[in-house]
């Protein structure tokens, strides 16, 4: 199927696996100088809130989704087609809540070109809102001449700390980021978080450098992507993680999540999601 994208879309409720879109990683990583060899792994975390089926006998059932999109996989899926493929099992009828799953994985795993973990949630169930991330915040620094086109250069270590310790284990956010959807133009928001082993970061440049995303065009997962491989390649961390947890659009949140240690992503839905 062609992109949905951007596209005026109309909702089908039958249920057709051909609509999920399928978007092969390689170019995004190719701009990033990354080949076959990955510098991280990692997990795409995805949460549906908006999800319904009919029963053996025609009774509306709904429930949540997380998926788990292994970052190794060679394809991703575009969020505008899932959430179409997602809204067609409305008036579709299943055996069981477990038939379900099995779709859902299949499909899905087919779409990506590798396993997909899904898992389908009582409403109860659902991962509770976390109201803060871990480590220090670093919203409240100063920007003195704010660049709002993404530029590496800003990301330096920080001397002054560096004099006292050579290495540092610290873990920092900011709920200040804003992107861009490649196609529509749209904002995507989103809080970062920045785990590290290695010489200190300084904080007022790293809060300047997520700021300079403010008007950059990409996915989700290539902009964890690019700022994993910024911070690697500008500030050399011994181990490094970063998560970018998406606010929903369309009944759907997105959190990338990459690390050169740390491959199981956690799993948190922050409230704002």
């Amino acid at each position: 199927m062609k992109n949905p994208l951007g596209q005026p879309s109309q909702y089908v409720d039958a249920y057709q696996p051909a609509l999920l879109y399928r978007l092969d990683r390689a170019s995004a990583r190719d701009a990033l100088g990354v080949g076959q060899a990955l510098p991280f792994d990692g997990e795409d975390v995805w949460h549906g809130y908006e999800f319904s089926w009919l029963n053996a006998h025609g009774k509306p059932q709904v429930a949540g989704i997380r998926l788990r999109v292994p970052a190794t996989s060679p394809r991703m899926v575009e969020s505008k087609s899932v959430k179409l493929y997602l809204n067609a099992f409305a008036q579709s009828s299943f055996a069981s809540a477990q038939a379900v799953q099995d779709v859902l994985r299949e499909d899905l795993t087919d779409a990506v070109g590798a396993e997909v973990g899904v898992e389908l949630l009582d409403l109860n169930d659902l991962p509770p809102a976390a109201d803060i991330l871990p480590g220090a915040c670093i919203d409240d620094m100063e920007l003195t001449e704010p660049c709002y086109a993404r530029e590496p250069a800003l990301l330096q270590t920080d001397g002054a700390r560096a004099g006292r310790t050579p290495l540092v284990e610290e873990s920092l956010h900011s709920h200040l980021f804003r992107s861009l959807c490649p196609v529509t133009g749209q904002p995507d928001w989103a809080s970062v978080v920045i785990r590290y082993v290695g010489p200190p970061i300084d904080r007022q440049r790293l809060l300047a450098y997520l700021v300079s995303f403010r008007l950059h065009q990409a996915f989700h997962e290539a902009t964890v992507e690019q700022i994993f491989a910024d911070l690697k390649a500008r500030c050399g961390p011994q181990k490094l993680t970063v998560g970018g947890f998406f606010v929903r659009r369309g009944g759907v949140d997105i959190s990338p999540w990459r690390s050169d240690h740390e491959p199981v992503a956690p799993g948190w839905r922050l409230r704002r999601q």
